[in-house]
């Protein structure tokens, strides 16, 4: 199984159709906003001398900044683009950068063998896949935690969709951060209630510890603050 043709084309339009620099995309936050402080989270339960692995990691912003707090972290996408605008803004190699099909065994059994076990930082990814590719996302996790990884696994709530709605209606319409995620095709999706803990349950993992939090995107309001999408985070590995 690969994840569907549609969310491919989407997600390499966006990103061959960008600079790749920090803060363009409409999520691509400092990570003093975001990974600096979801890591509070899974601090608790994760060893730093294994590696981490960032799901989904776009132009690597979050990457580099864990590649700070873990002994090695490699960053990886479904999207070429993305993953070259992630090395070239990584002159030093920081961290490591892979394209990768989280739907793929084949591939996510490769990098487990490459990396050992690994905790995983995956940030706002589910709700971006088709429903049909979930269950293959979530197995993914698992397959890279093995026995002694953790997985921080972050996604929107129901009402996130409402923000991103408040904001699109904003006098002058949708910002030009909003309007390139329409065009290229990448849907917001809601993820239900519940469904994130099922998902990674039914993946082999237990849920160590979950809460509420808000994940901050690189778009501001008119005061200058960060738009804040509500959210869910969860910390997932073997009992």
């Amino acid at each position: 199984m690969t994840l569907s043709d549609r969310y491919r084309t989407a997600w390499d339009g966006f990103w061959e159709q960008s600079s790749g620099e920090t803060g363009e995309a409409f999520w691509d936050a400092d990570p003093a906003l975001t990974a600096r402080r979801d890591l509070d989270h899974l601090a608790p339960y994760a060893d730093p001398a294994l590696p981490v692995a960032d799901l989904g990691c776009g132009n690597g912003t979050q990457t580099r900044y864990l590649a700070t707090r873990f002994a090695r972290a490699v960053g990886v996408d479904l999207s070429a683009a993305a993953v070259a605008h992630a090395r070239r803004a990584d002159p030093d190699g920081v961290a490591a950068y892979e394209q990768l099909d989280l739907a793929d065994p084949a591939q996510v059994g490769a990098l487990h063998e490459r990396l050992g076990d690994t905790n995983v930082y995956m940030r706002a990814v589910l709700h971006q896949s088709d429903p049909e590719d979930r269950p293959a996302v979530a197995a993914a996790t698992a397959r890279l935690v093995g026995e002694y990884g953790r997985a921080l696994v972050l996604e929107p709530t129901g009402e996130a969709k409402e923000v991103i709605a408040s904001i699109a209606a904003q006098p002058g319409g949708p910002s030009p951060k909003l309007r390139r995620v329409k065009e290229h095709d990448l849907r917001p999706g809601e993820v239900a209630e519940g469904e994130v803990a099922a998902l990674l349950r039914a993946a082999g993992l237990s849920i160590l510890d979950e809460g509420t939090t808000a994940l901050a995107m690189s778009e501001t309001r008119p005061d200058g603050s960060p738009v804040e999408l509500p959210a869910r985070w969860f910390v997932a590995g073997r009992p």
